[in-house]
């Protein structure tokens, strides 16, 4: 009776982890489907698109993309390889809104401006990297 049981358990997790497995969508440099060779960054083939995350090959972060009613809607960020943020700001409705920064890869800012409705205002500035 153990030894059925035992069966039926290693059974129902083998296809609980196959279920759950996701498929790896490898992407070009314009983020555009193409063969594991090729392939720049990867995205997990997912069915819930509020939020979609691209990787590097290294399987570190390289962009979370959040997505409202099949439109980009709320904070999006950018990462170097090196996991550290390269770019943050946030959209609503698709488009580009509110402060945006740019850093460097040592963390420092590189450059802050501000979009309303997906276009540029005001003065946007760039600073120097510092070392």
């Amino acid at each position: 009776m153990r030894v059925i049981f035992k069966c039926i358990l290693l059974v129902l997790l083998l296809f609980s982890a196959t279920v759950s497995a996701q498929k790896k969508v490898w992407l070009d440099a314009d983020l555009k489907e193409t063969t594991t060779v090729n392939g720049v960054y990867y995205s997990n083939d997912i069915q819930n698109k509020k939020m979609v995350t691209y990787y590097y090959k290294s399987g570190k972060i390289y962009k979370t993309i959040p997505y409202n009613e099949g439109k980009i809607s709320g904070v999006f960020n950018e990462y170097y390889q090196t996991g550290s943020l390269k770019t943050t700001g946030k959209y609503e409705n698709g488009l580009q809104e509110g402060v945006w920064k740019t850093y460097y890869s040592n963390g420092k800012i590189k450059e802050k401006g501000k979009y309303t409705k997906g276009e540029k205002v005001g003065v946007w500035k760039s600073f120097y990297k510092n070392i």
